[in-house]
C-alpha cells in the first residue's frame, strides 16, 4: 500500500502541486456532494496518485479554496501531464462550474472500456477493477457524507482506492485497444473530453415539469414554486428535496396552499417554508396572475427542425433516417449490436439527419460508417452533409 498524504493547508497544496507537476501522468478522482447533504454542488475531496503516493487534498478546511487550490489547477490545465480518470465527465464539469478549470490531456478508463465494445452499459470502477485485475475493492463508502468531518479511515481508504488502480487499468485497456486497432479511437474520444464545458440551465424547472406532466396553464405556478423552493434551500444550505419533494411541488401546483392556516397543516414541507417571509410568499403564489411561460428558443427544442418539415422535405428527412437505420442494422451484423450503438445511437441518428455525418461523427465513427455503406452498396453521401445544405 503506498503512502497516503492527507492535505488540509494551502502551503501543503502548493508543495504537493510542485511535486505532481514533475510527473508524466497522474491518476485523479473527486468526491463531491451533489444536492444530497447541502445545497448545490460542493467539492469535498481531491484524490491524486502519482505512482508512489496518494494525495488526499481536502478543500473544506482551506480559508480560500479558489486561491489555495490554484497551484493544483495549474497541473490539471497543463497538457504535458496526462490525467487518468474513470468516468470523468461529472468531475470535469464540476471543476469548470466551480473553479473554471479546463482539464487537458485526459485518459478515461471508462471510455477505453466502452470502445472495446464488450458490454452495452457503463461500467463502475469497482466492477472494472474486479473484471480486469481480479481484485475486490470495498465500495461501502460510496454514498457516505463526504462533507462531514473528520473523514473516517474507511472513507480515506475508499478514496485512495479510487485512484490507486487507474494506471494499471489504463495500461491494460490500452493494450487491448491496440490489439484491436482502436488506439486512435480512444485518442479521439479522450481529446473530445477537453472540450466538455459546464453550461447553466436557465430554466431547470422545464425538465421536471415534463416529467410530472405539468400542463401549460400550470407551468407558471410550478416555475414559481420551484424557484421558491430553491431559494429556501440555498438560505438554509440544505438540498432542495429537504424543503419539498418533487412530488410535493407537483401537488402544490394542482392544489395550491391558499391560507396561512392551510400552510400550517400542509405536510411534506420544511419548517422554514412555513415561516416568514417564505410562508407569505408561498400563500401569495396561489393568488397571483402570471404571464404564460415563453416557449423555448428553436435551437433549444429537441430536434426542432423535424417539426417544421412538411411535404417533400419531411419525406427527405424520413429517407435519411431509413438509410441510417439500415446502416445500423448492417453495423450490428458486421460487428456487434454494441458497436452499432456506439456509432449510431438514437441521439447521433437524430443529429446526423439534421447536421450530416461529416459534421456529427468522430473520425473513427465516420470511417466505420463509410466502410459499412461501401460494403453494402449504400450511398453514404445521402447522409454526409447537413440536411438544409442538400439540393
Amino acid at each position: 500500500m503506498p503512502d497516503i498524504q492527507y492535505i488540509t493547508e494551502g502551503a501543503a497544496v502548493a508543495q504537493a502541486a510542485q511535486a505532481l507537476h514533475q510527473r508524466a501522468r497522474l491518476a485523479i478522482d473527486l468526491e463531491f456532494d451533489d444536492m444530497r447533504h447541502r445545497y448545490g454542488r460542493n467539492l469535498a475531496l481531491i484524490q491524486i496518485f502519482d505512482g508512489d503516493t496518494v494525495f488526499l487534498i481536502d478543500p473544506l478546511p482551506l480559508t480560500n479554496p479558489a486561491q489555495e487550490l490554484e497551484p493544483l489547477w495549474a497541473v490539471l490545465r497543463d497538457p504535458a501531464v496526462e490525467k487518468v480518470f474513470h468516468s470523468c465527465k461529472s468531475d470535469i464539469l464540476l471543476l469548470d462550474e466551480l473553479y473554471g478549470v479546463h482539464v487537458r490531456t485526459i485518459t478515461d478508463t471508462s471510455v477505453q472500456y466502452t470502445l472495446l465494445a464488450e458490454a452495452d452499459n457503463n461500467i463502475s470502477l469497482g466492477r472494472l477493477i474486479q473484471q480486469e485485475l481480479g481484485l475486490e475493492v470495498d465500495k461501502g463508502e460510496q454514498k457516505s457524507n463526504w462533507l462531514k468531518r473528520p473523514l473516517t479511515e474507511a472513507q480515506m481508504q475508499y478514496a485512495a482506492n479510487d485512484v490507486l488502480y487507474l494506471f494499471e487499468l489504463t495500461d491494460r485497456l490500452a493494450a487491448k485497444l491496440a490489439a484491436l486497432g482502436r488506439s486512435s479511437w480512444a485518442e479521439q474520444e479522450n481529446r473530445a473530453l477537453e472540450e466538455v464545458r459546464y453550461s447553466r440551465d436557465e430554466r431547470p424547472y422545464l425538465r421536471l415539469a415534463g416529467k410530472y406532466r405539468i400542463q401549460a396553464q400550470e407551468l407558471p405556478l410550478f416555475r414559481d414554486l420551484f424557484l421558491l423552493r430553491d431559494e429556501v434551500a440555498r438560505y438554509i444550505d440544505r438540498p432542495t428535496y429537504m424543503v419539498a419533494s418533487n412530488d410535493r411541488l407537483a401537488e402544490l401546483t394542482r392544489l395550491p396552499v391558499t391560507s396561512s392556516g392551510h400552510l400550517r397543516n400542509a405536510p411534506g414541507l420544511h419548517p422554514e417554508l412555513k415561516r416568514s417571509p417564505f410562508a407569505e410568499r408561498l400563500v401569495n403564489l396561489a393568488q397571483e396572475e402570471r404571464e404564460p411561460e415563453p416557449p423555448l428558443p428553436a435551437e433549444q427544442r429537441r430536434f426542432p427542425f423535424r417539426r417544421r418539415l412538411t411535404g417533400a422535405k419531411a419525406a427527405e428527412a424520413d429517407a435519411r433516417e431509413a438509410l441510417l437505420m439500415t446502416l445500423k442494422t448492417h453495423l450490428a451484423e458486421d460487428h456487434s449490436p454494441i458497436m452499432a450503438n456506439l456509432v449510431l445511437s438514437n441521439r447521433l441518428i437524430a443529429d446526423i439527419i439534421e447536421q450530416g455525418a461529416n459534421q456529427t461523427l468522430r473520425p473513427w465513427q465516420h470511417q466505420l460508417l463509410v466502410d459499412t455503406a461501401q460494403h453494402h452498396g449504400l450511398d453514404f453521401q445521402q447522409i454526409a452533409q447537413p440536411f438544409e445544405a442538400k439540393g
